[in-house]
């Protein structure tokens, strides 16, 4: 057990006062999940301490001049110390032992629960009460020098080494405040490095409110925009802002400002990057701190996964952590957070699309996908989506997703009554295809997204008479078929007995058993030869690309390919007199093929080959 306290000993050693001998190691390596998190709770107790003396010092209790109040970080390499240094508050003896003798016992929560009345908890981080003793999992011994801001109180150093023993005892410290000096271990030599004490405080002190120094310089920003109003900010506010945390990147779309104070407490500004169309792989862009301390940046518990596209900060008291503040804890204020940044965020995006839908639409490659993402996953998301959701057609026009079914539906309903809607995922490679549309007078859409395969899926189970297929699953009279009588047939049009044996000849010359065979009357303006995918098959197979569940099978199964022999066609008219059939045909189906990019290797090599003798 400790001695009797005293105020001003000459000399005094005791025992800290702890429940078991196993807590020590516990805290030096189970405590924290890095190690280099010892420098931010040093640092987060020096700031309290500061806090503390403004506070008093606001309310009288606190006499003289404030004077410098920053927070100093020095490194004595001879020595093999570091040093947090800070003129705050300060300890007396008593305080020594009661603050830092006594394990898992939180100052700063005493401090608040003593002034709550006067909300001095605003500016506190402190919680736990063992911050302070992380700084063992660095150094074999560590002093605290502390002097008390009341006057009249003397000096004290504490000195422990990481045992369950201390001494304690008078010392000389001109002005209130405390150091913190650790004696830094051999194996952990790292952190009597500038460079990477430099890195840790960049990391973990660029924004807090105390002006913290390292090498004579001032490392922080103590007024970050997200403490402020956001009339008093301007453009170049938020952009240089964005700058400061991520110095290598393109200046953001637009951003969303985070200020409530109920039922939780939330301030922060989210920015939306450049997406274009692929998910950036990058993710943990959003930090989170916790009055302004950095925490992490591992936020999947309150910010929900489309939005970790996202880039910013968000800072809020009222987020549970556990005593390493590196891992967020299961609480209703969570879910609350999450629903509200998700509210924030479709609200941002529905004012920008009502305010200006040409600057919006001129923004929307850039966002669509991160849209398109939170709708697969977020059901109240996509209710508010709906009203920004944009469609994007070929021609470059942009419809919001009711507006344009409504725009299709005279001319896309086929003879079941159901809206088809067309649409292509390489508009230069299923040109072919796209043109046949257009030959229709039919609309077609650019859908060529990462996730559009899925968010075609979601469409179609949200949209009631609806059906999406890409311009090449089928013929265009097939893919919207209608109640129309069947034309007159031509003078030379192939006998229906011949049929069978046209399309038993281009199955004698196909390449494999994945080429299925059909016959069409398409007209003579269509190609001889054209090349569709199954709309389901096809599908099935992306998604299983991209790791969709269940759809393993689809993945490993080989691409069947449709084959329609254009039955008007005059070179397919001609087969039926050629003495070379199967070569005619063979050429035939290489050309469509060709138009699909299928042809490579010796059957490319073949068809050029062929194509030169029919030449010569």
């Amino acid at each position: 057990m400790a001695k009797e306290s005293i105020k001003n000993p000459e000399l005094e050693k005791g025992t800290i006062s702890v429940s078991t001998e196993d807590i020590f190691p516990i805290i030096k390596k189970s405590l924290y999940s890095e190690q280099e998190i010892f420098l931010r709770e040093l640092i987060s107790n020096a700031v309290d301490a500061t806090q503390k003396l403004k506070f008093l010092s606001s309310r009288g209790e606190a006499t003289g001049e404030l004077g410098d109040l920053a927070v100093t970080i020095s490194i004595d390499a001879d020595a093999k110390t570091l040093t947090v240094s800070d003129a705050g508050i300060g300890m007396n003896a008593d305080e020594v032992k009661k603050y830092i003798n006594q394990v898992a016992f939180s100052g700063a929560e005493e401090f608040v629960k003593k002034f709550k009345d006067a909300g001095s908890g605003d500016e506190i981080i402190g919680k736990f009460g063992l911050g302070f003793y992380s700084a063992f999992m660095v150094a074999g011994e560590v002093e605290v020098l502390s002097r008390s801001y009341r006057e009249g109180e003397e000096a004290v150093r504490w000195i422990c080494d990481g045992s369950t023993t201390y001494t304690l005892e008078r010392a000389e410290r001109e002005r209130r405040g405390t150091d913190i000096i650790l004696h830094i271990t051999e194996e952990d030599k790292q952190y009597l490095e500038e460079s990477k004490i430099s890195e840790i405080l960049n990391k973990y002190a660029k924004f807090l409110p105390i002006p913290i120094f390292f090498k004579g310089e001032q490392i922080n920003n103590t007024e970050p925009i997200w403490r402020k109003s956001p009339t008093d900010l301007t453009d170049e506010d938020y952009k240089a802002f964005f700058k400061e945390l991520y110095p290598y990147a393109e200046d953001p779309l637009f951003w969303i400002h985070l200020n409530v104070d109920y039922p939780f407490n939330l301030t922060g500004v989210l920015f939306f990057p450049k997406i274009k169309k692929d998910i950036d792989p990058r993710r943990n862009q959003i930090q989170l701190y916790s009055r302004q301390v950095f925490i992490t940046d591992e936020v999947k518990d309150i910010v929900p996964d489309y939005l970790m596209l996202l880039q910013g900060v968000i800072d809020s008291p009222d987020i549970p952590l556990n005593v390493s503040r590196s891992y967020l804890q299961g609480d209703p204020n969570v879910k609350k957070i999450s629903n509200y940044i998700t509210k924030k965020v479709a609200d941002k995006l529905h004012e920008l699309y009502k305010d200006d839908k040409e600057k919006f639409q001129e923004k929307w490659d850039d966002i669509s996908v991160f849209v398109k993402y939170g709708m697969l996953t977020d059901e109240k998301f996509y209710e508010r989506a709906e009203k920004f959701c944009l469609l994007q057609n070929i021609e470059g026009e942009y419809y919001l997703l009711e507006d344009y079914r409504e725009k299709i539906a005279p001319l896309q309903t086929d003879k079941t009554e159901q809206i088809v809607i067309l649409y292509t995922s390489d508009k230069d490679k299923q040109d072919i295809f796209v043109q046949a549309a257009k030959g229709k007078n039919y609309d077609v859409l650019e859908m060529d997204g990462v996730i559009d395969t899925h968010f075609i899926g979601l469409l179609e189970r949200k949209q009631e008479k609806t059906r999406w297929v890409r311009v090449d699953a089928d013929t265009i009279n097939k893919l919207i078929e209608k109640d129309e009588p069947e034309a007159a047939p031509e003078e030379d049009a192939i006998p229906e007995e011949k049929v069978d044996e046209i399309k038993a000849l281009f199955e004698s010359v196909r390449p494999n058993e994945t080429y299925m065979i059909q016959t069409a009357k398409l007209g003579e303006e269509a190609l001889p030869i054209v090349i569709t995918r199954n709309e389901f098959m096809r599908r099935m197979r992306e998604q299983a690309a991209m790791g969709g569940g269940g759809m393993e099978m689809f993945g490993s199964m080989p691409e069947s390919l449709n084959v329609v022999v254009n039955l008007n066609h005059p070179l397919v008219k001609k087969l039926q007199r050629s003495r070379k059939k199967e070569s005619l045909a063979k050429q035939l189906l290489d050309l469509g093929m060709l138009s699909q990019n299928l042809l490579s290797g010796q059957e490319l090599t073949n068809f050029i080959r062929r194509s030169l003798e029919m030449i010569g």
